[in-house]
């Protein structure tokens, strides 16, 4: 099969695609035929080893252990193992694969079928590739962290990326007012997903206008700890779900110091892949209640492109690889 393939750390051009052998296939496996991935953080961070402490958690400490990148998945079942009981070959499924061995930049994947869900009907596979991990990431940071209920008032900093733009959507959906901080370019983007305000960051501070909130979601964004505290309200909550280094540190190390100062909680989310989850936000998408935002396409001999275009940053929505022809 074809893969997308890398043997050291660096930038994208040590992505190149080549012939792998087809993944094995086990008694307690499913081997999924991929249509659609997509890209995320995560992936990125174990393409380049940036930051350090990626080595030690699992990368490799001199070159990568798992050659293939990818996470998200869509595509179709092409068989089963005798003890899979969810599934049956030619089933449309999706589902996050992080860290079971093999990627999603693939022809093919054989991954436990507790990684995996039908595919709701009434989105595509590059639409459901862009689901899993950023959907889910987003859910578990407003629901199980910032314990989002309806009627707060709701901020989501970093709204127009892969994970903010299902934060509002999920946001909404629990029926929270939601806020949307995004640049000039992507404010009628998230109006049209649902945010109820926008603010654009480039021309307004939203620590310093006197207005809070019940929660903060900062999916990105550069303002220390101490100015996302002042934006909420007295028993508010503020979530981390990923940024730079220096924030990284602050949220995993000196939140919970600083929430121990008064009721304000500034925490962090970890997202865990699991099924329940995903089923969950099957649901959403078959309800129509959220709809992924896809910025851009690619083939999967245009990966390495792929990447060079969403380390950029400023990618509306995700970006996503397609790799087979649709059947």
């Amino acid at each position: 099969m074809k893969a997308i393939v890398y043997t050291k750390y660096g930038p994208p051009d040590v992505l190149h695609l080549e012939e792998v052998k087809k993944s094995a296939l086990n008694e307690n496996q499913v081997l999924v035929k991929v249509y659609a991935a997509s890209i995320n953080a995560s992936d990125w961070h174990f393409l380049t080893a940036d930051p350090f402490p990626m080595r030690l958690i699992g990368a490799g400490l001199f070159k990568p252990k798992n050659t293939i990148l990818g996470a998200d998945i869509a595509g179709c079942v092409e068989a089963v193992g005798r003890n899979v009981k969810q599934f049956r070959p030619g089933d449309a499924v999706f589902g996050d694969i992080f860290g079971l061995g093999s990627g999603s930049f693939a022809e093919y994947v054989s991954v436990p079928e507790s990684a995996l869900a039908l595919k709701p009907s009434n989105v595509s596979f590059e639409q459901a590739a862009a689901v899993p991990v950023a959907a889910v990431t987003a859910l578990q940071g407003l629901r199980d962290q910032g314990h989002i209920q309806p009627g707060l008032k709701v901020l989501i900093n970093g709204a127009s990326g892969g994970v903010g733009t299902f934060a509002v959507q999920i946001a909404k959906a629990f029926g929270a007012e939601v806020t949307a901080v995004c640049s000039t370019r992507n404010l009628e983007m998230v109006r049209s997903i649902g945010a109820d305000h926008v603010i654009d960051y480039t021309k307004e501070d939203f620590t310093q206008n006197g207005r809070q909130y019940d929660l903060i979601l900062a999916v990105n964004g550069y303002q220390p700890l101490s100015a996302y505290k002042r934006a909420l309200t007295p028993q508010g909550i503020y979530v981390f779900t990923g940024g730079l280094p220096a924030q990284t540190f602050q949220s995993l190390f000196l939140g919970p110091l600083m929430s121990k100062s008064d009721g304000r909680k500034m925490t962090s989310v970890m997202k865990k892949a699991n099924q329940k989850d995903l089923l969950f936000m099957r649901d959403l998408l078959e309800d129509g209640k959220i709809r992924p935002v896809i910025d851009e396409c690619y083939p999967l001999s245009k990966t390495a492109e792929a990447f060079r275009y969403f380390e950029k940053g400023h990618a509306r929505g995700k970006v996503v690889i397609t790799i087979a022809a649709q059947e």
